[in-house]
């Protein structure tokens, strides 16, 4: 007699469960698809220069806008979701003069690590309950690196929409979750819609220091405070610098302002949450890192990619900012900093504060 058929709604809840166990705040299925509207969403960005100078939004958009020109053997997607809320008002370091804003996601681990990690363990699962079920299942982890249009899979996931902001909203975390992916070869139902959305609220348009949205749902990666500071290696525009404020590595504003945040929790992974030195580290001590300094001090944070003269650039920025004299003296001793990026943004910097 033979045996039964797999049941893919079981197969998907085992798989559901697991990724919960292991720590996931979020888990979704959906079809390894996009449609022609999200597609087109991404060449429109792309075309109209958004994308500054990630040159590698253009040079992967076939594969990032269809998952199985990635990988032709994809059926469906698993989406997951970490939550990583701060404990407080993820602002409230915006208005310290002399310390440096850093972008809540990066005040501790790479997430990049710890949700990397997270994945191969589920995928592994998959293979294995696959196997159970007498299917022999492929698989592939993903997170932000890849060419994997996140968002738009998470939202047929049903792990929250796209907000006007363009970052996944969540019913429960808010606009507070990293994401990640595991395609499989295994055929698994799609998860419901969540429901939710953001009706007429345009709290997070409205809340960009540097106006990066000039249409809801669209953003112009050269005004965003994150790119400026993270991806852009060049000199910061000057008109830009002011409205920056003391934001060293990337911006929080349109994420931190959202309502659905009311129904998330602090993070309850304690590799996501802050670490008291990068709260709001003095501008006075960033300053003068040299790169061994620089490494020591961002060991396993995300920080640690962009390099000390990018850095160093943008807390010369955030000097100039801070109105501070005392912060004179620092900042005008990189005006002959090696790196010319680092000195001109010194230049600036000094001129900007009282003698």
């Amino acid at each position: 007699m033979a045996g039964a058929p797999p049941d893919p709604a079981r197969l998907a809840a085992r798989i559901a469960a697991h990724a919960r166990m292991l720590g996931f705040d979020a888990v979704g299925f959906a079809p390894a698809r996009l449609d022609e509207a999200t597609r087109a969403r991404l060449a429109t960005f792309v075309e109209r220069g958004f994308a500054g100078s990630m040159g590698w939004m253009a040079e992967r958009m076939a594969q990032r806008g269809d998952p199985a020109t990635l990988w032709p053997e994809v059926r469906s997607v698993i989406a997951l979701g970490l939550n990583y809320a701060p404990q407080g008002d993820a602002l409230a370091t915006t208005q310290v003069p002399d310390a440096g804003n850093i972008s809540v996601y990066a005040r501790n681990r790479d997430y990049h690590d710890v949700v990397k990690g997270m994945l191969k363990h589920l995928a592994q699962f998959v293979v294995n309950e696959g196997r159970r079920a007498g299917l022999e299942a492929q698989v592939k982890v993903f997170v932000d690196t890849a060419p994997v249009m996140e968002k738009p899979l998470a939202q047929n996931a049903g792990l929250g929409w796209q907000g006007k902001h363009t970052s996944l909203v969540s019913r429960q975390h808010g606009s507070w979750l990293f994401l990640g992916e595991v395609y499989t070869t295994l055929d698994l139902p799609q998860s419901a819609p969540s429901g939710g959305g953001c009706g007429t609220c345009t709290r997070c348009l409205d809340a960009c220091p540097t106006d990066a949205f000039p249409a809801p749902g669209v953003m112009d990666a050269r005004r965003c405070i994150s790119y400026l500071t993270i991806e852009n290696r060049d000199p910061i525009p000057e008109a830009l610098r002011p409205a920056m404020g003391n934001r060293i590595y990337g911006c929080d504003d349109c994420l931190a302002v959202c309502p659905w945040n009311r129904f998330a929790q602090a993070t309850r992974h304690m590799k996501l949450a802050a670490r008291d030195d990068l709260h709001a580290p003095a501008l006075r001590e960033l300053a003068v890192l040299d790169d061994a300094a620089f490494r020591a001090r961002f060991s396993g944070s995300p920080i640690k990619r962009i390099g000390r003269n990018r850095f160093v650039r943008n807390v010369a920025v955030a000097i100039g900012n801070s109105g501070q004299a005392s912060l004179r003296p620092v900042v005008s001793g990189l005006c002959h900093d090696p790196d010319p990026v680092v000195a001109e943004a010194a230049r600036w910097a000094t001129l900007r504060l009282p003698a």
